[in-house]
């Protein structure tokens, strides 16, 4: 009868197991980013809505109204979990659109929820918090305010034509054929709410521009909706500031300003390019190592949802900000509903106006548009799975982006674990391992200047790393000698400028269901008398748990003395051994604040306080930035403090946990031509915590296990093929293991 019983559970399990899968796949379409189809349904809908007035996004035109953004609008949680859990029907699909009202008396921004998709027949209007009207002027720059920007730095130019002329070595902003100059835009644009003001610095249009400052800065009012009434407040050149553009080409021309001298300009110098240069020790002929697959691939995708190792989650990529995965599942059972990059910013210091004005938050610029094409062999191995992405951002059509996402399997070269034991005669009684092999999701946000690459990694012991990789130019300014104290002279007259890069993740943990909680662990000191030497003492480290019961006691700050361990756990379910089921977040990150508390532009970005914090989940809480604060950071339409602010409980609660990762970055001339990814990822793990009875990857059948019998014949054991392949090897695995003096 027992047999019979046991035999029922398994099958049961199976069931379910199986059951959580559809389930699963089912869902995963819920949270696939809009088709080309979706989007432009949703567009012809809203154009065809008398009271909209809408027009082309193109339009050179500032006084219109039109379409900024279209994505989708995540269905609320427990709407999802219904479809996710219960095989229930999901929730209708729905767009947020971005709606620029430019054209009217009081010209505001208004976000919509358009829905039923693929067919939208209603819309309503999409609050904030207190529903705080957005600032017009905290819009981001849109491709038809800067062709008005380019327009009135030909004026400038013009006006400065000498002045720029005999300084660069003979570039100008017009009529100049392979000697021209362009410009880099500093944010945020102004210094207080309702500002529109930009310092604009002008660089020589050549390859790698970003590193080809001429020491020329100019302060742009544009608020007004009229270009014909854009003013310049400031100039700055050469270490000076003046008070009109009249003023410094007068003085310029009367002698009277000292002249920024930059070298001549060789066409053939190559110090901002990709193009080799030195003496290099690696042979050209041959290509180094590879990846490759012997038999295939080993996950399985369809559409948006994903499948390897035990692993399953459906992913996407939010226009607005970036990669998100959601419904992240190890053999069935849930660790977290969503695991999504927030924000990225990057706080700069300098001694020019544009340097210590540039705090570029990049959410505003639509980070998650800037998905560019992935190059095989170099962004993402050759045999990867490439994704054509597609964004409705400042534009009348959905753009494609062919191959900006990646997803592939490769091998860490690194064991995930081995043990050889000797048995110190010469020879041992085994050797055992397993490689480590790990799935990556891959994209990159080339924002301007910098790139960042994007991964999320599984591993098949349950563990998920979340990285970021910086690459890409540095922000470099004229040179000034004051400048040194803000960074490093990287070129005869450039500045890298110090900067730190802060991003912030959202963690929403179901770790065996929504009713969790969250301790800290720490060591501290005992001093005990010894049991077996009565007449002494050992002081040894005993584990110290906190309990954490409120928001604000689980908000840690920047600053002060972080938890060894953090820890997220199920009190209501426990592993083979009587603990609760659980995940730690560990942390690989050199992140620190970038402003004090509550200073001008820290406001906007009050997630940046704190390394960790950890919320009650609420739908009105989606995420902690918004597409605004970078033009206004100081009345933020999203600010992050609110959401402890309350100091709700989390005892038994469903709960997110709020992540800030990031490093210091001191330019030097290593930097040149490109900030290299090696030391400059961060990121954070998920660790399984007790929530296994042991490790998952004793499922793995890629162990190989070497005996050797008493007479040393040896014997291998293994699960998977003997002889790899011949793209690798033809010969079959061997191994010796013995040792000997000589």
């Amino acid at each position: 009868m027992r047999i019979i019983c046991f035999v029922l559970l398994i099958f049961l399990g199976g069931c379910v197991a199986s059951r959580g899968r559809d389930w699963a796949h089912h869902g995963a379409s819920m949270f696939a980013d809009l088709t080309v189809r979706e989007m432009n349904a949703v567009r012809d809908y809203l154009h065809r809505l008398p009271e909209m007035q809408l027009t082309d996004a193109r339009n050179k035109s500032l006084k219109k109204n039109n379409i900024l953004l279209i994505e989708l609008h995540l269905p609320r949680k427990h709407e999802a979990l219904r479809a996710l859990d219960r095989g229930q029907a999901k929730p209708p699909r729905q767009a947020r659109v971005v709606v620029l009202f430019g054209n009217q008396a009081e010209p505001n921004i208004t976000e919509y929820i358009v829905s039923p998709l693929p067919f939208p027949t209603s819309h309503k209007t999409k609050n904030f918090k207190q529903d705080k009207a957005i600032h017009f002027e905290s819009r981001p720059i849109t491709i038809s305010e800067y062709e008005h920007i380019s327009n009135i730095l030909e004026k400038i130019a013009n006006k400065a034509y000498n002045l720029l002329f005999e300084t660069t070595g003979g570039f100008s902003y017009t009529n100049c054929s392979n000697r021209c100059l362009t410009y880099t835009d500093i944010a945020p644009r102004g210094l207080r709410p309702g500002e529109r003001r930009s310092w604009v610095m002008l660089q020589k249009d050549v390859e790698g521009y970003f590193m080809h400052p001429v020491g020329f800065e100019v302060l742009v009012n544009h608020k007004d909706l009229d270009p014909q009434k854009w003013t310049v407040e400031k100039v700055w050149y050469n270490s000076q500031y003046f008070d009109s553009l009249e003023e410094l080409v007068t003085k310029y021309e009367n002698g009277e300003v000292e002249k920024a001298r930059l070298p001549d300009h060789n066409d053939n110098d190559t110090f901002s390019t990709y193009i080799p240069r030195g003496h290099s020790n690696s042979p050209t002929d041959i290509h180094g190592p590879k990846l490759v697959q012997p038999q295939g691939p080993r996950y399985h995708i369809e559409d948006n949802f994903i499948e390897y190792a035990g692993w399953s989650f459906a992913y996407r990529m939010r226009s607005s900000a970036g990669l998100q995965i959601f419904d992240l599942r190890f053999n069935g059972e849930r660790i977290a509903y969503e695991i999504s990059l927030q924000e990225a910013i990057a706080f700069y210091a300098g001694d020019t106006p544009a340097a210590m004005q540039t705090k570029y938050i990049d959410s505003g610029w639509a980070m998650g548009t800037s998905t560019f094409e992935l190059a095989p062999g170099i962004d993402c191995p050759e045999i990867a799975t490439f994704v054509d992405l597609y964004h409705y951002y400042d534009t009348d059509k959905p753009v494609h982006f062919k191959n900006a996402l990646c997803i592939f399997e490769m091998t860490t070269a690194t064991p995930l674990r081995r043990h050889f034991d000797p048995d110190y005669k010469g020879g041992y009684n085994f050797y055992a391992g397993l490689d480590n092999t790990v799935l990556v999701v891959r994209t990159t946000s080339t924002v301007y200047n910098y790139d960042y690459i994007w991964d999320f990694l599984f591993y098949p012991n349950g563990v998920m790393e979340s990285k970021v990789s910086a690459t890409g130019y540095i922000h470099a300014t004229f040179f000034t000698p004051n400048g040194l104290n803000y960074g490093n002279k990287v070129y005869d007259y450039v500045l890298g400028n110090l900067h730190t890069h802060l991003i912030h993740y959202k963690v929403d943990l179901d770790i065996s269901g929504q009713e969790n909680s969250f301790e800290s662990i720490d060591l501290k000191f005992v001093n005990i008398s010894n049991p077996w030497s009565p007449k002494d003492t050992i002081i040894q480290s005993k584990l110290h748990k906190t309990q954490h019961k409120t928001e604000r006691s689980a908000a840690f700050r920047f600053g002060k003395k972080f938890p060894r361990y953090v820890h997220f756990y199920n009190p209501n379910e426990k592993n083979k051994w009587g603990h609760e089921k659980g995940y730690r977040i560990q942390f690989n990150s050199h992140a620190y604040s970038v402003l004090p508390r509550g200073v001008k532009e820290e406001n906007g970005i009050s997630w940046s306080r704190y390394p960790l914090a950890v919320t009650r989940h609420k739908d009105s809480e989606a995420s902690s930035t918004s597409l605004y604060t970078q033009n206004n950071p100081w009345e933020p339409m999203v600010s992050f403090e609110d959401y402890i602010r309350n100091n709700e409980d989390i005892v038994n609660q469903d709960l997110v946990a709020w992540v800030t990762v990031g490093f210091l970055h001191v330019p030097h001339s290593e930097d040149v031509p490109n900030t290299a990814t090696p030391g400059n990822s961060v990121g954070f793990f998920l660790r399984p915590f007790n929530f296994f009875d042991e490790d998952p990857s004793l499922a793995s059948k890629n162990t190989v296990i070497v005996r050797q019998d008493k007479n040393g014949n040896i014997k291998v054991q293994r699960w998977t093929p003997e002889v790899v392949g011949h793209c690798v090897t033809d010969k079959p695995f061997s191994y010796n293991g013995t040792y000997a003096e000589v």
